[in-house]
């Protein structure tokens, strides 16, 4: 397919903004002449992190905790947003400690990704966490969070469960079981 130059933007409007999003409505005007309005939600620009916090070479450190949008608890990797003045690794860090109770001597940014991205704005960066030590941070979790190891050599196990659904969390793990794998 030929490269496409993205359609004009002719206005964009705020509908709705919350402490985590803004829902805008977008008037495109494509390069055939016909003209739209989307909507999409924006996050905010600095995104979020997404850690896979590997205890030794096989074994991950995933966590349990309730899920709003999907109504029940699920397991998943640790990850939250970049505050300002954070760089992804310092973030990354600083959620580990906070919702896994480790910190890591080395981090690696390994990828970033988006969801949905006809519709939602928001990046998440990737960061595998090696040579890991115990420190805790307070988070702003409502509970304590389930910390819960995991075998990347039992990926296939851990895809069949009914609380292991999060895109984002499956795609991190299978890139870091394959970079193990090389």
């Amino acid at each position: 397919m030929q490269n496409r130059n993205p359609p004009e933007i002719l206005k964009t409007e705020i509908c709705v903004k919350s402490k985590l999003f803004t829902v805008e409505t977008v008037d495109l005007r494509f390069s055939n002449g016909i003209e739209v309005q989307w909507e999409r939600l924006r996050s905010s620009s600095r995104g979020a992190v997404l850690i896979v916090p590997m205890l030794d070479d096989d074994t991950v450190l995933m966590i349990r905790e309730y899920a709003v949008g999907v109504g029940r608890y699920e397991l998943a990797l640790p990850k939250g947003k970049i505050d300002a003045g954070e760089s992804i690794l310092q973030a990354a860090n600083r959620e580990m400690m906070e919702e896994v109770g480790y910190g890591a001597n080395q981090l690696d940014h390994i990828d970033s990704v988006t969801i949905a991205p006809g519709y939602l704005g928001h990046t998440t960066h990737i960061v595998v966490g090696r040579e890991l030590y115990e420190k805790s941070l307070p988070g702003d979790e409502p509970e304590e969070i389930e910390v819960v190891p995991w075998s990347l050599s039992r990926l296939n196990e851990l895809m069949a469960q009914d609380d292991m659904t999060e895109a984002r969390t499956i795609a991190a793990l299978f890139m870091v079981r394959e970079m193990g794998q090389q």
